[in-house]
């Protein structure tokens, strides 16, 4: 089981550096979440880059689950900003970046992302490296 943020299925989409081991990491899973907030996300940031189509496209292949946003998991996400948001840490999550990680807390799984946000987080990396 791992969790997806929007960084990965950008990489993917734009046959970045990482994308490939994005794709295979969302093969071999056989649970791939996301959170409602995080698709959001991903859809705000593929429209800026006309990519709109191939972003809701590639989420029904990537994603097997949906995690609402409830009023438990807005809290985990303030959480993750009070402790690794921009102005807080060096992590510098956003606001989008706060749903992954508190998807993946709440999992206890990794997450498959791109780039040193993350890293600089207690979360484990889904592509193995951080």
């Amino acid at each position: 089981m791992i969790v997806i943020d929007t960084s990965a299925l950008m990489a993917i989409l734009q046959e970045e550096e990482h994308g490939l081991a994005c794709e295979k990491a969302i093969e071999s899973a056989r649970q791939r979440l996301i959170s409602s907030a995080t698709i959001t996300e991903c859809m705000i940031v593929a429209s800026r880059r006309r990519l709109s189509v191939p972003m809701e496209n590639l989420l029904s292949i990537a994603v097997t689950e949906i995690i609402d946003v409830t009023k438990a998991r807005a809290e985990g996400a303030g959480f993750a900003y009070r402790t690794f948001g921009k102005n807080f840490h060096p992590a510098a999550l956003n606001f989008g970046d706060c749903f992954s990680y508190a998807t993946a807390k709440e999992f206890d799984c990794p997450l498959l992302y791109v780039g040193d946000d993350f890293a600089r987080t207690d979360l484990r990396s889904a592509l193995g490296v951080a």
